[in-house]
């Protein structure tokens, strides 16, 4: 960050809470003699979510530094980031944003007339934008193209002509807009470094970039539109919000990877500079809380409870959203809602999607999987092959697990080890206990029987979400009705690889840090 500022105070708030400045020099140049025109652009793709406060909460501080700040509703990188915005649906999608987006800026008290809104399709389909494009083509190598959109662009085995463009039309942006700046999160760097190099090939100047932090999903991972479980919708309802992040990973003491501190930290934090813990009077009363840093300390030594903080993060961002879902509780903008991301098609009588048949695509997002660690092991009191396990999955509270593995796996090398779990089994007793999930394991083909709990990636953390490759995307249901079977007929593909990997229908079980595994039991299956 700078270590020397321009004379007026206010213009400090344009580094903070900046990660990264890319130009620093130029920026204190422009400041020294008149105030900053910047640019801040989101492709209308998916709902925006909560962490979009992070960069309306910046963009408020801009405009307090006395910064000219544009908001470009980048329309056509839309439809070219791999088409996450049909053409058909890329108008409608761009008025949501725009409603949505001023709705947030209202919430937290920023003045829409100090804006300028743009739609990229309002310029880059002049012929002088096109023009350049081609000029950019003309010099930009693909290497260079496929790296600068890395992490911006959807990453797909056989990539799109269309997401090696992205990038030029980002740095063409800078230009079309005569900004002295681009405002963006630490994911863009790429592309802010491409702009850095190749706009002075077409003899414009080099840009000013200045960066936010990214916000880690509730499951640890970066929130992401695609994503659902990572991220709260910013028209969710009150109960989704709960249920979200009760599911949200939040590990007694354990502040790396922790979804729902970071939230506080990257959104609540910069919003009102404080944050207050709600808990009854029994447990020490509320506590305020204006450094973040004493929050984290508290959470380390556990004298903050994860339930606590799941509670006042949930009070606390629900004050955020009530105006904008008072906003959008009207006839005009719940039918744009719904018309800009329409659900799937319901089929007519007697087809697929009916009570006459299948009601709903048997896929693996539907399993809700996650990684668990076992703290504590005891035999079952009237079963001798049972055991039952509490098992931390990043709630609130343990849950209480019973598994058949007495005969195979010896207590001890249960004890705080972390296994695969199945967390939407619709509850059951099993000898008088209730078993609220099962251990994921791979038991052998011949005899002697043998059994071995599937294991995650080494370094995983309890809560983390396990996925099918291929199958990041959609919400598990909240519960599996034993009546439809979805868990057996998906179990009927799933096998171990001659690798030992965990698969169903030759693709990987995941987490975000690599495949899930077996120790030895290859060519099985699981259950």
């Amino acid at each position: 960050l700078p270590t020397s500022l321009p004379p007026n105070p206010a213009r400090s708030l344009c580094f903070v809470p900046s990660q990264e400045v890319l130009g620093e020099d130029k920026l204190m140049a422009i400041l020294k003699e008149r105030e900053l025109k910047i640019y801040w652009g989101t492709a209308t793709t998916g709902k925006p979510h909560v962490a979009y406060f992070v960069p309306m909460s910046k963009i408020a501080d801009f405009l307090k530094a006395g910064c000219e700040v544009t908001i470009l509703f980048a329309d056509l990188h839309a439809y070219l980031d791999n088409m996450k915005a049909p053409w058909e649906l890329l108008e409608l999608r761009t008025l949501y944003y725009e409603h949505v987006i001023k709705a947030m800026l209202e919430s937290i008290g920023v003045p829409l007339d100090k804006l300028k809104f743009v739609r990229g399709t309002d310029y880059q389909l002049s012929k002088e934008y096109t023009l350049d494009v081609y000029r950019l083509s003309s010099v930009v190598t693909q290497h260079d193209a496929k790296k600068a959109g890395a992490e911006v662009v959807k990453q797909v085995e056989h990539p799109l002509l269309s997401g090696l463009l992205y990038p030029g039309l980002q740095a063409l942006d800078e230009e079309y807009l005569k900004v002295d700046a681009q405002f963006g999160g630490v994911d863009q760097r790429k592309i802010f470094t491409f702009a850095e190099k190749y706009l002075p090939s077409l003899g414009y100047a080099k840009r000013v970039h200045l960066m936010n932090p990214m916000v880690p999903g509730l499951t640890g991972s970066k929130m992401s539109s695609s994503e659902e479980d990572s991220k709260i919708d910013l028209l969710d309802r009150k109960e989704d919000v709960k249920k979200k992040l009760k599911k949200a990973f939040c590990e007694p003491g354990n502040v790396e990877n922790n979804g729902v501190l970071s939230f506080i930290k990257h959104v609540l934090f910069p919003l009102k500079s404080e944050f207050v813990v709600l808990r009854e009077e029994k447990w020490g009363g509320n506590k305020t809380y204006t450094a973040y840093e004493a929050l984290e300390k508290d959470f380390a030594e556990q004298v903050v409870h994860p339930g606590d903080l799941k509670n006042s993060v949930e009070v606390a961002l629900n004050k955020l959203l009530d105006p904008i879902r008072e906003k959008f509780n009207c006839p005009e903008l719940k039918k744009l809602s719904s018309a800009a991301y329409p659900t799937p098609s319901k089929a007519k009588p007697g087809e697929k999607g009916t009570k006459n048949s299948e009601p709903e695509d048997v896929v693996p997002s539907r399993l809700d999987i996650r990684v668990g660690k076992v703290i504590s092991v005891e035999k079952h009191p009237d079963a001798d092959s049972l055991y039952v396990e509490k098992i931390d999955v990043g709630e609130a509270e343990p849950r209480t697990v019973v598994s058949g593995l007495v005969h195979f796996v010896p207590k001890e090398q249960l004890q705080d080890r972390l296994v695969v779990l199945l967390c939407n089994l619709k509850p059951q007793k099993m000898r008088g206990v209730e078993s609220q999930g099962m251990v994921l394991c791979a038991p052998s083909v011949g005899e002697p029987r043998q059994v071995e709990p599937l294991d995650p990636p080494a370094g995983c953390c309890a809560g983390e979400r396990v996925y099918v490759e291929g199958y990041e995307n959609g919400e598990p249901d909240e519960e599996l009705k034993p009546k439809k079977k979805v868990f057996e007929k998906l179990q009927a593909d799933f096998c171990i690889s001659e690798d030992c990997v965990a698969q169903w229908k030759q693709r990987n079980f995941l987490t975000k840090l690599g495949t899930v595994s077996c120790k030895s039991l290859k060519g099985g299956s699981i259950s």
